[in-house]
């Protein structure tokens, strides 16, 4: 737990149909509230965080019913301005994307924005499915998601599956139901991949 060095960003992608643990990186602006996010869905409780200067990675396990589950290695980065450029290295061939917004913060929705639909295109970012959290819903300010929505243009992602989901790291609310969402993006990215590797084996690819 705590920052690493940026230099030990992954370079390497879990795949799916091993279940093995699933590489996801959650990035956003600074004081969006990932590292609380990242603790609470580790340790079922609010921590008080510093501002990451690199990263910090934790395993999540997720419940699928029964005794099934699945795990991610999540990957946290800081969001300040100047350890942005580094986003590309954490989340070249990842599994999945979370991009973080704070839902009181409507004036850095439109930053928010152009970080978000940069890192998005990057050509190492292609398809990779996209789950956008609105933290700080127990604020009395929290911009409802449709305006979030708005606000971040997600209508044009339509090269990526994407859901946006609210959420508050200081409650738990929303964190279980974002955690299924993100599996359900994983496993459509999955069943396509699949899909366009059988059809090469047809072609003869």
């Amino acid at each position: 737990m705590g920052n690493h060095l940026t230099e030990m960003a992954p370079t390497a992608s879990s795949f799916l149909p091993h279940f093995q643990a699933l590489h996801v990186v959650v990035i956003g602006l600074d004081s969006a509230g990932k590292t609380s996010l990242l603790y609470r869905l580790k340790f079922k409780e609010f921590v008080q965080s510093v501002p990451t200067k690199g990263f910090n990675t934790e395993k999540i396990r997720v419940p699928l019913g029964g005794s099934r589950g699945i795990t991610f290695q999540v990957w946290d980065v800081g969001g300040q301005e100047k350890l942005r450029p580094l986003w590309r290295s954490y989340t070249r061939r990842t599994d999945g994307l979370v991009f973080v917004v704070d839902a009181a913060e409507a004036e850095r929705l439109e930053e928010a924005k152009v970080e978000l639909h940069r890192i998005s295109r990057a050509s190492d970012n292609q398809g990779v499915p996209v789950l956008v959290l609105a933290n700080k819903q127990e604020a009395p300010d929290a911009l409802p998601l449709l305006k979030i929505r708005n606000r971040l243009s997600l209508e044009r992602f339509q090269d990526h599956c994407w859901e946006l989901r609210g959420c508050s790291a200081l409650t738990g609310e929303g964190l279980p139901e974002a955690l299924q969402s993100l599996w359900s993006l994983l496993k459509s990215r999955s069943c396509m991949c699949l899909q366009a590797r059988a059809h090469g084996a047809e072609r003869g690819d």
